[in-house]
């Protein structure tokens, strides 16, 4: 490191380097105050350097060649921005070889390769910061591994995606059908054109297990995490639950309970006064409950050029304060505890069922004795005819039961004579 000054190798200039550009030129005050010494961006790697840009850049800086970067002994730190998972892996690792720290807000890389970085810094004496990977501009990571240090994490249950959380929203709110609300969502930017990483629960389930290996101090991977996404959901779901006195959410859960562990990601009920109830459209939040602490909310913006860049310079600023003490890489530990799934029979939840059933007598009686057989009783029941139809529509909302149990009563709803479909299932949170 310069006693001048901290010069930074910038990976990408999408949205978020846009904005980390941004935050480092109009910050410079406040990075010097924290730091001692100014923060220079000595090089941008782009795609195309003629493209015009939203952040002026001098010709110098701008570089189509990730080799200027990697091997360039006058950078400091790598701050990685541009996506992508196996070659931005080994260019990472190239990085870290070369003693360069390295922030970066890349979720899929450090889901799945986040142990294998952590172990190359820590033999190279650098530091690997990724605030940025999880929940945009809220500052969850940190508060684990540093605010919640001195307690033990027994559960963190969240919203980490926000175009779902924007298609559910608008979904409840106006009435609108799934293909409409993600159409909107698409044209606004909140969209992928090729959504599914998100729709599907994927995007949500790399940063539950990024959680959980931190909060839990366990090695998770992305195989650990149960994924369902909300493509299927309904506009008739979503009416059914605002009657019941629910709002619906795509949920990331991670629980630990004496050692044993169960990390989902799933469209979720959750009772209309909970606080996660009233998160709309992209904020993101987070219950982290401690055995210490009790529970805490992180509450915010989960995407976005300016919020997702405040957390890459967040990273920056203590990678240069370690620098400064000279304790880099020195963060790393070996998880401490062992990664233990919970059993389906070891599994606790309430559940949401949408029946449609053959409306004429003995139907309801079948139904159950069925429910009574596998130990699943009724919390609420709703029973509606279809006008025009001889079936009628069976909504009920249980009482907990281990997942086992549920999962052989679903097989046997399915096979039931007097059941025409099972229209839906979700899980139901019933309290904080």
């Amino acid at each position: 490191m310069s006693a001048a000054e901290v010069r930074i190798g910038l990976l990408g200039l999408g949205t978020v380097g846009t904005g980390v550009i941004s935050i480092i030129s109009r910050h410079q005050k406040e990075l010097r105050h924290q730091v001692g010494c100014p923060v220079t961006v000595k090089k941008v790697l782009v795609r195309d350097i003629e493209k015009k840009r939203a952040v002026e850049l001098d010709d110098s800086v701008v570089t189509d060649q990730i080799e200027e970067i990697l091997f360039d002994q006058n950078i400091d730190v790598i701050i990685e921005v541009m996506g992508g998972v196996e070659s931005t892996k080994e260019h990472l690792l190239t990085a870290l070889r070369n003693g360069k720290h390295v922030v970066t807000a890349n979720k899929d890389l450090m889901a799945l390769y986040g142990a294998e970085l952590q172990q190359v810094a820590s033999e190279h004496g650098c530091d690997l910061y990724y605030e940025a990977s999880v929940a945009g501009g809220i500052p969850i990571l940190r508060s684990l591994s540093d605010g919640l240090s001195a307690d033990r994490i027994t559960k963190m249950m969240g919203i980490v995606n926000g175009t779902t959380n924007y298609i559910l929203t608008k979904m409840t709110q106006n009435g609108s059908s799934y293909e409409d609300v993600l159409k909107q969502a698409q044209e606004l930017g909140f969209a992928e054109s090729d959504p599914t990483a998100d729709v599907e629960g994927l995007d949500a389930a790399r940063k539950m297990a990024i959680l959980s290996t931190l909060g839990f101090s366990m090695n998770v991977s992305l195989d650990d995490v149960t994924v369902k996404g909300i493509s299927s959901v309904t506009k008739a779901d979503l009416d059914y639950c605002d009657q019941l006195g629910y709002t619906m959410k795509l949920i990331g859960l991670a629980k630990r309970d004496e050692g044993r562990v169960e990390i989902s990601v799933e469209p979720t009920l959750l009772p209309k006064a909970h606080p996660l109830s009233s998160v709309h459209n992209e904020y993101n939040a987070v219950y982290v409950y401690g055995e210490a602490v009790g529970e805490t909310m992180f509450y915010g913006p989960g995407a976005g050029s300016l919020p997702t860049a405040t957390a890459v310079v967040s990273d920056l600023v203590t990678v240069m304060k370690n620098m400064r003490l000279g304790v880099c890489g020195r963060s790393v530990q070996e998880p401490l505890n062992e990664k233990v799934l919970k059993q389906p029979n070891e599994i606790d939840s309430k559940y949401f069922l949408r029946l449609r059933v053959v409306d004429k007598a003995g139907t309801f009686q079948a139904v159950t004795s069925l429910f009574a057989e596998y130990e699943v009783s009724f919390e609420k029941l709703l029973q509606l005819p279809i006008e025009g139809n001889e079936v009628a529509e069976v909504i009920v909302i249980t009482h907990h039961t281990n997942k086992e149990n549920y999962q052989n009563l679903y097989k046997k709803l399915s096979e039931l004579e007097v059941i025409e479909s099972i229209e839906s299932c979700y899980r139901v949170e019933g309290g904080r």
